[in-house]
């Protein structure tokens, strides 16, 4: 398969990339360096990238950011930021390469933890990845040619830990190759529609 994943040359599109790489063509794409680069709040952007990929049969996107911190001063804005770049970001991906991938193609999406298990801070976070996970859920039954679409929602990643454990306490970290496993689920399997 060629697949592209969006957000390749980041911690964990890597780890993605470098797993489906042994059995796939992969084309990592990244904001700022990779095989092609994309900036995803940008509709046109995406759109160059699939002009310049060509046909592929899989996109699995590790990429997109959302607003951390305290609610009592979170702005509209930092919300707009969020949802442009890791909501929209992600969704348009799909909206603009639905009718290029090939037939039986799949995307992958990532939402994360914080959409049923919230942490102080996660407010902005938790509505994007519950956004991203009712798009995969829904959208998934209306695509046509036999194309997937599911969303892998990641736990707190033991190689994250250091950084980010005191932000979510009592979450016990998962491996790295646990979190890998359920991008190649999607992408290898056969489920559609599923919240991984």
């Amino acid at each position: 398969m060629k697949i592209i994943v969006v957000g390749g040359t980041g911690t964990l599109g890597s780890k993605i990339a470098d797993e489906l790489g042994g059995r796939h063509e992969i084309i990592r794409a990244g904001s700022k360096s990779g095989d092609a680069t994309v900036d995803i709040t940008s509709s046109a952007s995406i759109q160059s990238l699939y002009k310049k990929i060509g046909s592929f049969d899989a996109l699995v996107s590790a990429a997109g950011s959302g607003y951390f911190g305290p609610f009592d001063t979170m702005t509209e804005d930092d919300f707009y930021k969020g949802i442009k770049s890791k909501m929209m970001g992600q969704i348009n991906l799909v909206m603009l390469g639905k009718d290029l991938i090939n037939e039986g193609g799949s995307f992958t999406l990532t939402s994360g933890i914080l959409h049923s298990d919230p942490v102080k801070g996660g407010v902005g976070l938790s509505i994007l990845n519950g956004a991203l996970n009712s798009f995969a859920k829904s959208a998934a039954y209306e695509l046509k040619r036999s194309i997937r679409l599911n969303v892998v929602s990641p736990g707190l990643v033991e190689d994250s830990e250091k950084s980010l454990g005191s932000s979510f306490p009592g979450h016990v970290p998962i491996t790295m190759k646990r979190m890998v496993s359920g991008y190649v689920k999607s992408v290898e399997g056969i489920i559609t529609g599923q919240v991984i």
